[in-house]
């Protein structure tokens, strides 16, 4: 396990940086010109930033960035 130390700024910051990719993301898989494959791929690395969001948004924030039933409705 590691451990970061970061004041308030930084965690705004982080926050910033990962909802701004989580959102291109989010934007690109509606788009149905891009294959499959690499929306699976786009999925992993959303769910990487998502975990990462967790650990530094409130609990508010991080249920605006949930995948619910929605998604799992155009996934399927």
């Amino acid at each position: 396990m590691l451990g970061i130390l970061i004041n308030d700024r930084e965690q705004k910051e982080m926050q910033y940086l990962i909802k701004r990719e989580m959102d291109e993301i989010l934007f690109d898989l509606k788009d149905e010109r891009i294959d499959h494959i690499a929306k699976r791929a786009m999925n992993e690395r959303y769910k990487i930033l998502f975990s990462l969001f967790k650990r530094v948004a409130t609990p508010e924030d991080c249920m605006k960035y949930t995948r619910g039933r929605q998604w799992r409705e155009q996934k399927g």
